[in-house]
């Protein structure tokens, strides 16, 4: 697990990167608030901790940018900052949750770890799978063993029909129809060079494109023997 931590504190940096390390995270730390915002655009972490009285631009600022851009990492607000007042505004500016100075470590990481798990859970409901093989809906890119899987259009539309419904067929007609829209001049058949194109891409990689003559297509995790 994966967390930026912006502090811009050295010692105090230091102390809880060694702490979190210890406790099973990587922990990647920079003091400015310009670079976390890059950070967060270039290299997202899973979590990230964020010091609000920063140089340069402050946490509130990096939060406002960063949620403005669509950047939908969880962001837990560490400041010496206490008042109600303070923790509204950096709820309101998008973080996940806040955590006054001076805090238990202990309650760092379970909050922490809810954060995850939260994440993990939409996630869960904003992406469609099978097996290795996962849709992020909200971009519509195909991610096979966590690498980007390269698509054409035509591709994708039947990639997407399949794996709305893993493990179930999908008649070859309304393949076609979602594949080929408006399309009055391809063939029925092309929707098989197509299936035959993906099915090349899918080979060994734990998921397959299977076709059930009479009844359309399927998409299957493969299950060793």
């Amino acid at each position: 697990m994966k967390l930026l931590l912006v502090e811009d504190d050295v010692a105090m940096a230091q102390a809880l990167q060694l702490a979190l390390e210890r406790r099973g995270f990587e922990v990647t730390h920079c003091g400015d608030g310009g670079e976390a915002l890059q950070r967060l655009r270039h290299y997202p972490p899973d979590a990230a901790l964020l010091d609000l009285t920063l140089p340069g631009m402050d946490g509130l600022q990096v939060l406002h940018k960063a949620r403005t851009e669509g950047i939908a990492v969880p962001i837990l607000v560490l400041t010496a900052r206490g008042a109600v007042g303070d923790r509204v505004l950096g709820l309101n500016a998008g973080a996940d949750d806040y955590l006054a100075k001076p805090f238990d470590l202990d309650e760092l990481e379970a909050r922490v770890r809810a954060l995850l798990r939260r994440r993990a859970g939409r996630d869960d409901e904003t992406n469609q799978s099978c097996g290795p093989l996962t849709l992020e809906r909200d971009s519509g890119a195909f991610y096979l063993g966590g690498k980007p899987l390269e698509v054409t259009p035509r591709e994708q539309a039947l990639l997407k029909a399949l794996i709305a419904k893993p493990g179930h067929a999908v008649a070859k007609e309304k393949l076609f129809r979602l594949v080929f829209p408006m399309e009055q001049d391809i063939q029925f058949e092309a929707v098989e060079v197509v299936a035959y194109r993906l099915r090349k891409k899918l080979a060994g990689s734990g998921v397959s494109l299977i076709t059930l003559r009479g009844l359309g297509y399927l998409l299957r995790e493969d299950t060793k023997a």
